[in-house]
């Protein structure tokens, strides 16, 4: 098949931006559509230490949904993600540094962020936590959690007292390795009596994603579906 003259003029209007320009521009869309994912989808974390064993060891790469929080309803038993409460708890976690570059590409989602905390959500707002009941076990709203699926074998829920309850729209976040955790229980003298904004929630964790021979996806221990714990809801 050959071309004419006005097929060839059609072709070169067609043309008109320079090879270095539109890839500038892929390049510019592509990262726009990454920092959209990132912002209302899904985002990748590193685990920056040993607060969640056996669950998540230092240096997992954890995928954390967003959708499930669209609109606020963080649960009890849910694993999540969420800023330092006032900056005041970080420093017991360790933040790994980061290459400039690193950093711009956390920005848009392409590297595992760090400077985040990652717990267990035990209350919600209303509720009443406590430790320990006759039998060593952590309560919400009176009902003992049984907790020997997810927490450290042979740890005890908790070497440390508290009988709490939840202010709303806050938290009550635990680590499962209870002897190598820094988390509410550990805060109370601060506001919200040692509980986490809901509003500092980035996501739920919705599968560990590195190394690939500890790749799962995450699910809810039985103890946080009894109705009993559901009917105190608010």
């Amino acid at each position: 098949m050959t071309t004419t003259d006005g097929d060839a003029a059609v072709t070169k209007k067609r043309r008109t931006l320079p090879v270095w320009l539109e890839t500038v521009i892929l390049l510019v869309l592509a990262l726009l559509v990454s920092a959209i994912v990132k912002t209302f989808f899904v985002q990748m974390f590193f685990v920056p230490s040993g607060s969640m064993r056996p669950l998540f060891v230092e240096d997992d790469r954890i995928l954390v949904q967003k959708i499930s929080y669209w609109h606020g309803d963080v649960h009890r038993g849910d694993v999540v993600v969420f800023d330092d409460p006032g900056g005041q708890w970080l420093g017991t976690e360790g933040v790994p540094a980061l290459s400039p570059l690193q950093k711009v590409l956390s920005e848009v989602g392409l590297y595992p962020t760090g400077g985040h905390l990652v717990k267990r959500v035990i209350g919600v707002g209303g509720d009443r936590v406590k430790c320990c009941d006759p039998q060593g076990r952590v309560t919400v709203n009176e009902i003992p959690l049984d907790e020997k699926s997810y927490i450290m074998r042979g740890a005890h829920p908790s070497d440390r007292t508290f009988d709490v309850t939840v202010p709303p729209g806050r938290l009550w976040v635990m680590g499962d390795n209870r002897a190598n955790s820094e988390d509410s229980r550990f805060h109370q003298d601060l506001p919200g009596g040692g509980s986490v904004p809901a509003n500092d929630v980035v996501g739920k964790v919705y599968a560990i994603v590195w190394p690939f021979d500890r790749a799962h996806r995450l699910k809810e221990p039985a103890t946080f579906e009894n109705p009993k714990l559901r009917a105190t809801d608010r």
